[in-house]
Formats: C-alpha cells, sequence, structure tokens
C-alpha cells in the first residue's frame, strides 16, 4: 500500500487467508471500495498516525472505517485501539473489531476502550462473506461519519 494511498477500509489483518476472503467480499459487495491492508498493530499505527513507512499520511485524510483483528503480532488489536481512540485526531475514525474471540473480557475491554463495533468472524466463508459484505454497506453507505476534528 502506498504511503500516500487514502482508503475507505482499512483491514488489519495478520492471517493473509481471512485478509484475502475479508478483501474479496467488500470489493464483492462495494465496487471501486478502496481497502488498505495491514499485517501487524505496529503497521496499523504507522498507518492511522502516518509514521515509518507510512510517513507523510495521518488521521488528516482517515480511513472511513478500521476493521481491526484482537490478535495481532508485535502490538495487539487492543493496545492499537486504545491508541487510536486516545489520539484527538484519530479517536473519530469508526474502528471495528473483526475477530474470532468470543471471550467475554475481549469484547467488555474493546468497548471500555472505544471500539464501535465488536464482530466475531465466522468459520464459514459464506457467512464470513455476508457478515463483511453487511459491514462494508453498514459504514460505507448508511452511517453518517464525523468531520470534527477532536
Amino acid at each position: 500500500m502506498n504511503a500516500a494511498e487514502i482508503v475507505d477500509i482499512l483491514l488489519v489483518e495478520d492471517n493473509p487467508h481471512e485478509a484475502e476472503l475479508v478483501m474479496r467480499a467488500l470489493r464483492r459487495s462495494r465496487p471501486g471500495v478502496r481497502v488498505g491492508l495491514v499485517h501487524d498493530g505496529v503497521e496499523a499505527l504507522d498507518y492511522v498516525f502516518g509514521e515509518g513507512k507510512h510517513e507523510g499520511r495521518g488521521p488528516v485524510e482517515p480511513p472511513r472505517v478500521i476493521l481491526l483483528d484482537l490478535k495481532l503480532p508485535k502490538v495487539d488489536g487492543l493496545e492499537v485501539l486504545r491508541r487510536i481512540k486516545s489520539d484527538k485526531l484519530a479517536r473519530t475514525i469508526p474502528v471495528v473489531m473483526l475477530t474470532s474471540s468470543r471471550e467475554q473480557r475481549d469484547i467488555d475491554t474493546s468497548y471500555r476502550l472505544g471500539a464501535n463495533s465488536y464482530v466475531v468472524k465466522p468459520v464459514n466463508y459464506e457467512q464470513l462473506a455476508s457478515l463483511v459484505q453487511d459491514l462494508g454497506s453498514y459504514w460505507l453507505a448508511v452511517n453518517q461519519g464525523s468531520k470534527s476534528e477532536g
């Protein structure tokens, strides 16, 4: 992903197979959607805050929604969520936890840290595709995003 590229959805997913399935479902349901993919928590934070290989971009042109896995290498999803939601500019970016964890502790912590939604990934591809299509439709077509700067 180009450092200056603007995306509608930032997908933070370390499993290449699941990432491909999610991206395919999003593109099928919303032709023309710009999906960015990062593979770990450090890369996600670099993208959101315009650091590292994503230097030069930041929350000025944020994704319309972030689909964030919970269990990530380097920095876990909860820490990524905490940092995004504690930043004056980035906190208005909707963050959907898209994870396989059904642990109540993970759900409660995610909401306490500011997650906008918590969605458990189904194991069946058709169900996952349907769920992702619904998420894309909601966050890109139905939901009215914030334009505020904090």
